[in-house]
Formats: C-alpha cells, sequence, structure tokens
C-alpha cells in the first residue's frame, strides 16, 4: 500500500502535467445573434484571398470543426444547402519593438482568413534571426496569437456572430494550439460579451 505522502506527491505530479495542457485564451464576442435562431447546417466560406492557400484554409478549418460542432451546428452537404455560413482565420505577431520601428520591417507574413496573417518572415540581420528564434536587441519575443470566427445568415448575408481567442506565449507555433483557441472562442455561444474574458481550454496534440 502506498504511503500517503507518496500518494500526495503523485497528486501533485499528475496535477502539474495537467496543468502543462491548459491553455489560457482572452475571448470577446461580437454580434446580433437573435434569441429564438438555433445551431443548424453550417459551411465554411472562403474569401477568394483564402482560395489561393487552399490547405492552409483547410487546416483552419479542420481546427475549427470540433468547436462549432461542439456548439450544436452540423456540417451541410454544400455552400448552398447551409443555414449558416462561417469564415475563419488566425493570426500570429511578434511584439518585439525592434521588429517594427525601423521601417522595412514592417508587419508581414501570409495573409489568409478573415482579415488575418499567419506565418513568419525571417529576416537576417545582426544578432535577430527571425520571428521564431526568440532572439532580438530587445530579450526574449513574445508572440501574439489569434483566432477568429464569423457567422453569416446565407441567404440574407447578415454578421450574426463574431467570436475571437487570443493568447501570448514564448513560440510562433500556433498549428497544434488552433483547436483549443477555437474551443475557447465559442465557449458560451451565443452569448455576447465584447469585454475580453479568460477562458481555459485543453491543448491537444494528436
Amino acid at each position: 500500500m502506498l504511503k500517503p505522502i507518496y500518494v500526495a506527491a503523485i497528486s501533485l505530479m499528475l496535477a502539474g502535467c495537467a496543468s502543462l495542457n491548459n491553455l489560457n485564451s482572452e475571448v470577446s464576442t461580437f454580434g446580433p445573434w437573435p434569441a429564438e435562431r438555433k445551431p443548424a447546417t453550417f459551411a465554411f466560406e472562403r474569401l477568394p484571398s483564402q482560395q489561393q492557400h487552399p490547405e492552409r484554409q483547410q487546416q483552419l478549418e479542420d481546427a475549427a470543426r470540433g468547436a462549432v460542432e461542439a456548439a450544436g451546428f452540423r456540417a451541410a452537404p454544400n455552400l448552398d444547402s447551409a443555414e449558416y455560413l462561417m469564415e475563419v482565420g488566425a493570426r500570429v505577431t511578434s511584439n518585439d519593438p525592434w521588429i517594427y520601428d525601423e521601417p522595412p520591417f514592417w508587419r508581414a507574413g501570409w495573409r489568409y482568413g478573415y482579415g488575418y496573417g499567419y506565418g513568419y518572415h525571417r529576416w537576417g540581420r545582426g544578432p535577430y534571426w527571425g520571428l521564431n528564434g526568440g532572439f532580438g536587441y530587445g530579450g526574449p519575443t513574445t508572440f501574439e496569437r489569434e483566432v477568429a470566427l464569423l457567422i453569416r445568415d446565407r441567404k440574407t448575408g447578415q454578421l450574426l456572430y463574431e467570436a475571437r481567442a487570443s493568447n501570448a506565449g514564448p513560440s510562433a507555433s500556433i498549428d497544434y494550439l488552433l483547436p483549443a483557441m477555437f474551443e475557447a472562442a465559442m465557449k458560451g455561444f451565443p452569448g455576447t460579451n465584447p469585454n475580453p474574458r479568460a477562458v481555459t481550454t485543453q491543448i491537444s496534440r494528436q
């Protein structure tokens, strides 16, 4: 039989491992979602710019699908038969002022999603070797990561709901965070609150 002290130690270790899988995001939601409307069939809609990079957009849509379906929506056979159209986007930006204080270093990246950039550019200047390196004149770089999801009425085009989730960390990597971030964005749907609120979700690396 395990002694109580060992049981307590194991419990603390497991709790610590679980906390490493937690992702804390700031979530804001907006929109005139009517109280009488219910989730129904949906399809993802892509802007012309998103259609230029279908593999990246597919990755975003796959990451958001679980959160959308958990909110009660179900996939339509095709875009024309959907009651709702959804657009998703993501971006990663750096808060290192050194990158953007000088004219040559404008915000850049792969642009896709609803007004979002996703990716990084590598610069070969001085000790700074790229946004994913964490080396710069101003010390460790922090990356702002954000996802957004828009829901429209397909027939009228009316924007009914907008959800955003963001967090910050030392890495520009976002792919494995996307499902947890979209889950955070859709928490509490269809409630709206423009004031950022903290939402914790679990990261899955599957």
